[in-house]
């Protein structure tokens, strides 16, 4: 699960790169958004998919925006 993590956000990171919109969509831990995706995608059983990427050209371009809060960053100390 965290190396199809990280492989989706570098699919994310690559896609603005390019100047696409790209969105992570949650399909697991949701046994109904598991057991559909399986169905559409002919997904056979024993494969747990974890997410789908929508990717596409952006209708409007959102103003940049950051979570970052240096508060949060400890160095050497907590």
């Amino acid at each position: 699960m965290q190396d199809c993590s990280a492989a989706t956000e570098n699919l994310l990171l690559a896609a603005t790169a390019l100047g696409l919109g790209a969105v992570w969509l949650g399909v697991h831990p949701s046994e109904n958004r598991v057991r559909d995706v399986r169905r559409i995608l002919g997904i056979p059983e024993g494969f747990v998919p974890l997410n789908l990427i929508s990717i596409g050209h952006p209708a409007e371009e959102k103003e940049k925006r950051t979570q970052y809060d240096e508060a949060q960053v400890h160095r050497g100390r907590w």
